[in-house]
């Protein structure tokens, strides 16, 4: 029954068709949404408008970015809806994003989402910049070029210089698509820290297996498979523990023990990757939310509170590393939303099945030296928008994207 509620039940939708559209779910449409957000975001902290925006963008020069940008790019397994996090009721849980990041980025109230909503398709998406449409049960690289590919062929980068750090199922191919002009000579390195840890603690001891299952549960998505090379799986990991972490089997289960969820397991691997290799493209999925599909309630706004809390973490690692510190543009996005309460297709915060406004609707906030600060952007922009958006900023093409610019980030 769980597995059912990431199926694609409707089409893909077009983002013109979805802009404004009264969807079925109680009336909301995307634009409603983004107007609810800003106006409590106006209300609590006296953002900027747009047309300041248009302002600012009209004095910026292009040739006034650095050299040497670095991307780090988080998203949200799972989505948050704003009665958990931006309406009233909900900005207690996201008091890191409200307070301390918002104020130093732009935030962009309605980002549609007009793809297929099941977790890894949709991050597919968003790495690809195209819509993708294949099975999201599937460990299958996304035919479109990603935006490590783009990165690595066009500037020439090494292997080591972009990676992903994503949940265990079906991530692992996430990394590289299956182009014949793209693929494996210039997809991103996969960590995935659920199979990490299975395999370190074939090296540990019994206990730790017992002491640490939980942060191998993989929520709602359990495993629906077994990779056919496990075995293969294992040792890659262990390698690369060893020489692109460079930690201990005992040092790396030590900090396992230490973290309360996956998704800080995640934060460190982060930490490590940039302390050791420095890359300048590195994506990272928070995926503890999702547990929300189990129908605990409780457990989903933890979840959003720990992301709330690991997001601050992060931009606070990237401004104290002088390798990232005023090089480094932040961006922060779910995947998409969850279902409404009062929409009698879905189930609500647990499900995220029925194509809806609220389902589809969601935020983008940037951070970084050539963001403009404390700004809020109503204008409607795509989930697909980032790909090219980040090739504009950082200087290579992303020719088969089917997303734009974004030019209030450039």
């Amino acid at each position: 029954m769980h597995r059912a509620a990431h199926l694609p039940f409707f089409s893909p939708l077009r983002i013109g068709d979805t802009i404004g559209m009264h969807l079925p779910d109680g009336g909301l449409t995307a634009s409603s949404i983004s107007m609810n957000r800003r106006g409590f975001l106006r209300s609590s902290f006296g953002m900027l408008s747009a047309a300041s925006v248009r302002g600012a963008l009209a004095s910026f020069a292009p040739d006034a970015l650095r050299p040497a940008q670095k991307t780090v790019i988080v998203t949200f397994g799972g989505g948050a809806r704003d009665e958990e996090t931006f309406a009233e009721e909900g900005q207690q849980n996201i008091p890191h994003l409200l307070q301390e990041l918002l104020p130093q980025g732009t935030f962009f109230t309605q980002v549609v989402n007009a793809g297929i909503l099941g977790h890894y398709v949709a991050t597919a998406s968003i790495v690809t910049g195209a819509y993708e449409r294949f099975n999201n049960f599937i460990a299958q690289p996304p035919p479109n070029p990603t935006l490590f590919e783009y990165y690595r062929k066009a500037l020439r980068r090494p292997a080591t210089d972009t990676w992903v750090i994503a949940p265990s199922n079906g991530f692992q191919r996430i990394g590289g698509s299956s182009d014949s002009a793209f693929g494996p000579a210039f997809e991103a390195g996969v960590i995935l820290p659920k199979r990490l840890l299975s395999a370190a603690l074939k090296q540990g001891s019994g206990a730790d297996t017992d002491r640490l299952s939980h942060l191998l549960q993989d929520n709602y998505e359990m495993p629906l498979y077994q990779s056919a090379a496990a075995a293969h799986d294992d040792e890659l990991h262990l390698d690369r523990l060893d020489s692109t972490l460079r930690l201990s089997v005992a040092d790396f289960l030590a900090r396992a023990r230490a973290s309360d969820s996956a998704d800080e397991l995640s934060i460190f691997i982060a930490r490590q990757l940039m302390r050791q290799q420095s890359p300048s493209l590195l994506l990272l999925t928070l995926h503890d939310m999702d547990i929300a599909h189990s129908g605990a309630y409780s457990l989903y706004v933890d979840a959003i509170q720990r992301a709330d809390r690991l997001c601050a973490e992060l931009w606070q690692m990237i401004q104290s590393d002088p390798e990232y510190k005023d090089r480094t543009t932040l961006y922060i996005m779910p995947d998409f939303g969850r279902d409404a309460d009062d929409d009698p297709a879905g189930n609500g915060f647990q499900h995220h099945r029925t194509g809806g406004a609220l389902a589809r609707t969601t935020w983008l906030l940037a951070l970084g030296p050539h963001i403009r600060q404390n700004v809020t952007v109503d204008r409607p922009i795509a989930s697909i928008d980032l790909v090219p958006t980040v090739g504009c900023h950082m200087g290579f093409p992303t020719p088969l994207a089917q997303g734009r610019c974004i030019q209030e980030l450039l």
